[in-house]
């Protein structure tokens, strides 16, 4: 993402109040761009956090954020990965989605942990679909959810993991190997 994508993802995000509303308890800001940029869990690296574009020819169609080496040096969070409502069921999230598990097992990282609100059907689905295992909200998580702080109006947040090509069988068990 660049300075200037901004108002594009301020766009997707507007757009996307369906989650955003689910997600947060309240509709998408201007300054919820900014935050991206800075939302970043206790004892992440920012230099490893990336916040990427999706487009559809010129358009800006989603957003992605993700930290690498979190939350160790074999894994990776992904903290937002959304599509405007308009891009979705076109099979851009899947390629997209396939592509960055593709560029995360060559880069060595073991296995990708994301999050979603438990309501958020389409999200569980979603990910599913792309071989996550999804879990139950667990409350005795703490502030921390994937790759950023959790707002107070997160409740109910899931958490899915999925392990890569080549990773042993328990990482990315939050209670096996690798956390």
């Amino acid at each position: 993402m660049r300075p200037e994508d901004e108002p594009d993802v301020a766009r997707v995000l507007a757009a996307c109040d369906d989650y955003v509303l689910v997600a947060t308890g309240s509709p998408a800001l201007p300054a919820d761009v900014q935050s991206l940029y800075y939302s970043l869990p206790e004892g992440a690296d920012l230099e490893r956090k990336h916040l990427l574009v999706m487009c559809d020819g010129p358009t800006v169609v989603g957003v992605v954020d993700v930290v690498d080496g979190h939350p160790d040096r074999l894994g990776c969070s992904v903290g937002l990965f959304l599509l405007d409502p308009r891009a979705r069921r076109t099979g851009m999230g899947t390629r997209v989605a396939q592509h960055l598990l593709r560029e995360a097992a060559t880069r060595g990282i073991q296995y990708v942990t994301a999050t979603c609100p438990q309501s958020w059907a389409p999200g569980r689905a979603f990910l599913v679909k792309m071989g996550f295992e999804v879990s139950a909200p667990a409350q005795d998580r703490g502030p921390t959810v994937g790759n950023r702080l959790r707002f107070p109006a997160e409740q109910g947040l899931c958490t899915a993991v999925r392990k890569l090509d080549g990773a042993p069988p328990d990482a990315g068990h939050p209670d096996r190997g690798t956390p």
